[in-house]
């Protein structure tokens, strides 16, 4: 019975470190980070909300790519040998985008910490 508990919490463990700590490779910038960067032409910036949250209010410098599209899409419109910086609206789609975008072999890849919510 031990035992049996000891897996179960074992396993609770791993993914609540998987779920909240970055994944190795991803960096995390903040707002004031980001608007230091905007004008980098060797930076791709994506931001992963849905055409209708991006049509509403976006930063001009990023194109919309929709999470549920990234990982078919991404191949195709972006550059792995480019740094990818990744916005949506809290910080939490923007984050698994950067974790799907590490494991297609983007070596490169910012996450904006708290998204448009924080952008001022």
């Amino acid at each position: 019975m031990e035992y049996l508990l000891y897996i179960v919490y074992s396993s609770f463990l791993v993914f609540i470190l998987k779920r909240f700590l970055p994944m190795k490779g991803i960096k995390n910038m903040t707002t004031a980070e980001l608007r230091k960067q905007l004008k980098d032409k060797d930076k791709q910036f994506i931001d992963v909300r849905t055409p209708r949250e991006f049509k509403g209010n976006h930063i001009s410098n990023f194109k919309n790519l929709p999470l549920h599209e990234l990982s078919e899409k991404a191949s195709k419109q972006l550059s792995p040998e480019k740094e990818v910086v990744i916005i949506c609206q809290s910080g939490m789609r923007s984050k698994k985008a950067a974790k799907t975008l590490k494991k297609l072999g983007f070596n490169q890849v910012a996450n904006v910490k708290g998204g448009m919510s924080a952008w001022k």
